[in-house]
């Protein structure tokens, strides 16, 4: 059976989705929806979809939807995506919503708990996590290819001109790598983080916090750094991922590009590059969504959804505890 699915928020992240969908034979792309008219109706154009001009509409118009991505963004890419979420929640649809779940916690604890009372699937797009290398990276840990683990330090770094906030860079970025490193290591304890204003490429000085040193310890016992800016990228580079126990590392590169195994007892090394076909970054949303889809189709109970609401609220806690900890100055612990 073709899932029926549609947009809300049909941006550029929202026609990623919409694209995506469109290539998907499992599914058929019905509906798109932007509060904007011009972009709703040039997108159902281009993906040969019905055009909506909010959630409710789309809603009362009685069209079939087996899925929703959530695509919308407001302040710190997270600010518009609680009302869309909310009302599809509400009537049932399964969502697939954008990061950061929300840039405001007591909202992302409310849409996680709706869909966990509703037993409805509720996923978000950390795409990083879903790539053929973090796939079998993960695969390695569990199989305990590693051992016991000990450390994981994660760095993203990307050319951003953009802010709009002192906490731009934490929320809209970096729930990307806490995602990752919570895939591989399990959930967090405690938190410390140090934070500077750097500048721009053209020599402007940031509004936000862009570059950020955030320490980490696991409920595992593992002990973790993240590096991340707002100032680097480019050339350095976008994504490195470095997993080390007491039998083994793996160096993850590029979040799809490399990936190599290290023996703690050998000089001997595995390196495999371009996993599964995967040569670029953008080629995440593919294998994210993808995900998705497979999961709606095989009926996938709401509480085995990778990439969950429940992860993306995860992260964005830690994100809130790295903050606390900085204007703190200060170990922040998790509740």
């Amino acid at each position: 059976m073709t899932l029926k699915v549609g947009v809300v928020g049909v941006g550029n992240i929202g026609s990623i989705h919409a694209d995506v969908y469109k290539n998907n034979a499992k599914v058929e792309l019905v509906a798109v929806c932007d509060i904007n008219k011009e972009k709703a109706d040039a997108a159902a154009k281009k993906f040969g979809a019905r055009a909506f001009y909010s959630v409710q509409e789309m809603l009362d118009s009685g069209i079939q939807l087996d899925g929703c991505s959530v695509a919308t963004r407001g302040e710190e890419n997270g600010g518009e995506h609680y009302q869309p979420t909310i009302e599809l929640l509400n009537a049932g649809i399964p969502v697939l919503g954008e990061k950061p779940i929300s840039n405001v916690v007591e909202e992302a604890e409310e849409m996680v708990a709706l869909a966990q009372s509703k037993h409805i699937p509720y996923g978000v797009n950390l795409n990083h996590r879903f790539t053929p290398a973090a796939l079998r990276a993960r695969q390695w840990i569990d199989d305990g290819r590693l051992g016991k683990l000990h450390m994981i330090n994660m760095r993203m770094w990307i050319n951003n001109p953009v802010e709009t906030s002192p906490w731009f860079h934490l929320r809209a970025l970096h729930p990307h790598s806490f995602d990752v490193m919570r895939y591989f290591c399990g959930d967090v304890k405690s938190v410390a983080a140090f934070m500077n204003k750097g500048r721009t490429i053209a020599g402007q000085d940031r509004v936000t916090w862009s570059n950020a040193q955030v320490a980490l310890q696991f409920e595992n016992g593992v002990v973790g750094n993240l590096t991340g800016s707002y100032d680097a990228g480019g050339g350095f580079g976008l994504e490195f991922c470095d997993v080390s126990g007491s039998q083994g590392r793996f160096l993850l590169e590029e979040a799809c590009e490399k990936l190599t195994f290290y023996r703690r007892d050998s000089i001997e090394t595995e390196s495999y590059g371009y996993l599964g076909g995967m040569r670029a970054f953008p080629e995440t949303f593919k294998s994210r969504i993808g995900a998705w889809v497979d999961q709606l189709d095989a009926k996938t109970p709401w509480d085995k959804i990778n990439g969950s609401g429940r992860d993306a609220l995860q992260v964005q806690k830690i994100i809130e505890a790295a903050i606390r900890s900085f204007e703190t100055h200060s170990v922040v612990d998790i509740k």
